[in-house]
């Protein structure tokens, strides 16, 4: 019931809810203690996928088993997952009325601020000399200029990031982190001289175990859509789309979105740059995990396909969201099921860290040009040939001063700037 209802209220982003997780597993219920839960934190911060989710799994898994960590990570996604197919159908079945358009309006100028307050707060915790602030820079020219595909920077970042931490090892340490375990709230019931379960003991059988069953998961239902339409069918298309998108969430939501961006738009067409714009507003003012906006893609593109037919539009969408939810979460169980034992060990090994450092270094650059492709997109409707907005400028400009300068939270930004839009859109037409 805890993890249910967290899904329910964990709006803010990953540090929003791993805030509300902290205050209710730590202080008031006690379930883990401090260092125990930031240990897991740091672990969930070494991998791919959204953290928050993954500690919530690491948390479910270390209390009761790989039951208690399924359950804990699935209720921490479904109720966004739901929220989102009613919202999405609400936007593509009502987008164009003037009530819809006008929030909108506001609402995408924001999200352009609130891109580039994500490469500020990551940037400041990542580029801490440099050569880390250079690999940022190549990063955003690479992909801005010469249109490099995200994977291709994630590689070549990881490739330097493993020889520079070998060559330059100052360079590439981790820095930051969550700080060290100062508190204590009382005894726990997984506290810091608990024994580690034996069901977190790494086993090579348990490994494997893990591996299998997660492989079948996998491809069952890969095999079941390639057999039941084709492989260059949408759904299957959809399917090993997002689960390449899975593996390459360093750095959180934000610097997979590129990527989306590059395949979902661009690549295969699924929906437009304006749409991607409206789901990530979407996106931010949901519960659940940012990168939840996959929901919103899979459904608009289910639907504007109508991949069931022009009276099953609804249902294609459904079903798409659903289905990249599935592939897009699935590593993530992985793993924390497959390697929570196994890589906890390695935590804080240079050989191991020196790679992450430099991929979220990579990405901020790469957060950096998608705030520049949704500027444009917002400020030049109508591309560069067109008139600019000034509109939307400056209710982007007023959405970056209340986020940098009076610190107010993304939800008070979005619901700002979308009854300003409303009330602009309505008097300027």
């Amino acid at each position: 019931m805890f993890w249910l209802k967290l899904g329910f209220v964990s709006f803010g982003g990953p540090a929003g809810q791993i805030a509300m997780m902290h205050q209710e597993l730590v202080e008031k219920r006690r379930w883990i203690s401090e260092r125990r839960f930031l240990h897991a934190l740091n672990y969930c911060m070494l991998l791919p996928g959204p953290e928050a989710q993954q500690l919530a799994t690491y948390i479910g898994w270390l209390m009761h088993r790989s039951l208690g960590g399924i359950v804990a990570g699935a209720l921490f996604v479904l109720p966004s997952l739901f929220i989102l197919i009613a919202l999405s159908w609400v936007y593509v079945a009502f987008g164009e009325t003037p009530l819809v358009a006008g929030l909108f309006y506001g609402v995408k100028p924001a999200i352009t601020a609130i891109v580039v307050q994500a490469a500020h707060r990551i940037g400041t915790r990542a580029l801490k000399n440099r050569t880390l602030g250079a690999l940022a820079v190549a990063s955003f020219a690479a992909i801005l200029l010469l249109d490099v595909p995200f994977p291709a920077i994630v590689v070549a970042a990881a490739v330097i990031g493993a020889i520079g931490g070998r060559l330059a090892p100052g360079s590439f340490a981790a820095g930051g982190g969550h700080g060290k375990a100062e508190q204590s709230f009382g005894r726990a019931l997984i506290d810091d001289a608990t024994p580690t379960p034996a069901h977190a003991v790494f086993r090579w059988s348990g490994l494997a175990r893990v591996v299998c069953v997660g492989g079948l998961l996998w491809l069952l239902p890969m095999a079941g859509l390639t057999a039941l339409f084709d492989w260059h069918h949408p759904l299957p298309q959809m399917a090993w789309f997002f689960t390449k998108a899975a593996l390459l969430t360093f750095g959180g939501a934000y610097a997979v979105l590129p990527y989306v961006y590059q395949g979902a738009v661009v690549h295969y067409g699924w929906l437009t740059p304006t749409q991607m714009i409206d789901g990530l507003a979407l996106g931010e003012t949901t519960p659940g995990p940012l990168i939840m906006v996959v929901a919103f893609v899979g459904f608009v593109g289910g639907y504007g396909q109508a991949l069931f037919g022009p009276d099953s539009r609804f249902l294609a969408g459904a079903v798409a969201a659903s289905l990249v939810t599935w592939f897009t979460f699935l590593p993530s169980f992985l793993f924390i099921l497959a390697g929570g034992p196994l890589v906890e060990s390695t935590h804080g090994d240079l050989k191991f860290t020196a790679p992450l450092t430099a991929i979220t270094a990579a990405v901020v650059g790469v957060i950096l040009n998608l705030a520049v492709f949704f500027a444009y997109h917002v400020l030049w409707p109508n591309g560069l040939a067109g008139n600019f907005d000034w509109t939307s400028a400056a209710i982007a400009l007023a959405a970056a001063v209340a986020l940098f300068g009076f610190q107010r939270s993304v939800i008070q930004v979005i619901a700002g700037s979308a009854v300003l839009g409303l009330i602009l859109k309505t008097l300027l037409g």
